[in-house]
Parts: structure tokens; C-alpha cells; sequence
């Protein structure tokens, strides 16, 4: 279990959330406290936690809004927390696509011992899936090969590409639709490298070279001013 984990507890009872930060950070992780629903949606996209306790009746936007809003744009997990221990609320939350549920009132180590519960089968699901080969329209990505097929024409292509080259397309192509900020994927890619825009920019030139020789052309796709996407222009 990562000890560095991030969990947001979205819970306006200033009494609550003192305790639940106070076992969590016990337990090794880091805690950031949103007081209403708002303040829970733009943290997490700002800063991607590793899961949210999300109490239900929150100011602004309550629970359910936010799994909603978030649901739609982040598969970051969600432990809700409510007062009402009735089925058709349980029901709801799973159905809106909460990972578990915690009652008030609990037993702090209870709600501990779920939220590692969450981690652990959240990073074994993403262990599986980060091994599955990577399917866009005319790419194929073998992650655990370190392997490109590229497929324009009836013709196999299968470029050369540096570990960083192959780590940025792995990542575009997870993400095939979303524009990645520079510092994004100099994050996610290049944490221990050069963490500069232009870094990114030189490799993400020479990857399109690449794949530009291979047939493909227009990808990566450059958005100016706001990053790189998939792109895949024959």
C-alpha cells in the first residue's frame, strides 16, 4: 500500500472531518479537506486524488451532483459517507458509480480499513489494465512488450521508439480524446527528467517524425497554447 495516497474528505461537519483526517494521516496518507461540493470537483481535477470520501448532504453541490459531475470525467474512487442507512441510497450511489458506502456513525479504523480496502483493489485493477494491449484506429500499443503497430494501409509498421517517445504515446493513447497539458505529461512521463515545456516538446517532435515515417501523420497533435493530443490523421 502506497502511504503517500491522497484523500480528499469532503465533509462539512468541522467534528467529522477532524476525525477522519486525523486516522487517515495516522495511516500514512495525505488529506486535503473540502468543506462543500465545489471545492471537492475542483481539487480533484486539479490535483487527481486517489480516492474521496464523499459525504452526501454538502453545501453548493451536494453528493450525489458531485459523483455525477465527476463520473463523467474521472474514474478517481468514491467512498460516500451518509447518515441514511437506507437501500434506495445505497442503490443510488452505487448506480452513479460510488466504489463503496460508510454509515454515520462509524468506526474511524472501519472507514481506514475500507479506504485501503478501495486502494488496494483499485491499484491491482489498474496494474491489469495498464498490461492490455492499447487499441486506437490505426494503433496498437503492447505495453508489456514495449512494442508499436502501426496500421495505415494493409501494411504492419512497427517504429522505433525511445522509452520516453513510448511513454508519452502510451499515455496519449489511454487518453485519446483529452488535450494533455505540457506539465501534465512531463508528470507523468518524465518525473525524473528535465521539467521543462520545451523537454516535451523536443521529444513529441521527434515521436511525430517517427510515426510520420511509419505512415501516420498528424500525431501527437499539437493544441496550441494548451498541449498535445492522439491525434490520427492518415
Amino acid at each position: 500500500m502506497n502511504k503517500d495516497n491522497l484523500i480528499i474528505v469532503a465533509e462539512d461537519d468541522d467534528e467529522i472531518a477532524d476525525i477522519l483526517i486525523s486516522y487517515l494521516q495516522r495511516a500514512g496518507m495525505k488529506t486535503f479537506r473540502a468543506r462543500d461540493g465545489e471545492q471537492a470537483i475542483n481539487f480533484t481535477r486539479l490535483h487527481k486524488p486517489d480516492l474521496i470520501l464523499l459525504d452526501i448532504h454538502l453545501p453548493v453541490y451536494d453528493g450525489w451532483n458531485v459523483l455525477t459531475t465527476l463520473r463523467k470525467e474521472s474514474n478517481v474512487p468514491v467512498i460516500m459517507v451518509t447518515a441514511l442507512d437506507q437501500d434506495v441510497d445505497k442503490l443510488m450511489g452505487l448506480r452513479l458509480g460510488a466504489d463503496d458506502y460508510v454509515i454515520k456513525p462509524f468506526n474511524p479504523s472501519e472507514v481506514i480499513a475500507r479506504v485501503e480496502a478501495v486502494l488496494r483493489r483499485t491499484r491491482m485493477n489498474t496494474e491489469v489494465a495498464n498490461t492490455r494491449p492499447i487499441r486506437t484506429t490505426y494503433l496498437t500499443i503492447y505495453p508489456d512488450d514495449f512494442y508499436v503497430e502501426i496500421t495505415v494501409t494493409d501494411e504492419v509498421v512497427t517504429p522505433t521508439l525511445t522509452t520516453t517517445e513510448f511513454k508519452l504515446l502510451t499515455y496519449l493513447a489511454r487518453n485519446p480524446r483529452k488535450v494533455c497539458s505540457r506539465e501534465e505529461l512531463l508528470d507523468a512521463c518524465l518525473p525524473e527528467g528535465d521539467s521543462l515545456d520545451r523537454t516535451v516538446d523536443s521529444h513529441m517532435s521527434k515521436l511525430r517524425k517517427k510515426l510520420e515515417n511509419a505512415g501516420l501523420k498528424g500525431s501527437p497533435e499539437s493544441i496550441r497554447g494548451l498541449g498535445y493530443r492522439l491525434g490520427e490523421n492518415k
